[in-house]
């Protein structure tokens, strides 16, 4: 796991450029806002969770 914050870490300008056009070449234009639409999605839905068990948690404890 560490290797992979060094890795992110090493990465520039051009680096990232890189990996946007690699990207936008296999999904193409079109796809990048339905697939971020969807990871958003799940960042909400993943928040919610995480929220809702603590607030279970907390009232099983008391």
């Amino acid at each position: 796991m560490s290797t992979l914050f060094i890795l992110l870490g090493m990465l520039g300008g051009w680096e990232i450029a890189l990996i946007v056009l690699v990207v936008l070449i296999i999904f193409g234009g079109k796809k990048i806002p339905e697939l971020m639409k969807g990871l958003g999605k799940g960042m909400k839905e993943f928040k919610k969770a995480t929220k809702d068990g603590n607030e279970e948690e907390e009232s099983t404890e008391k």
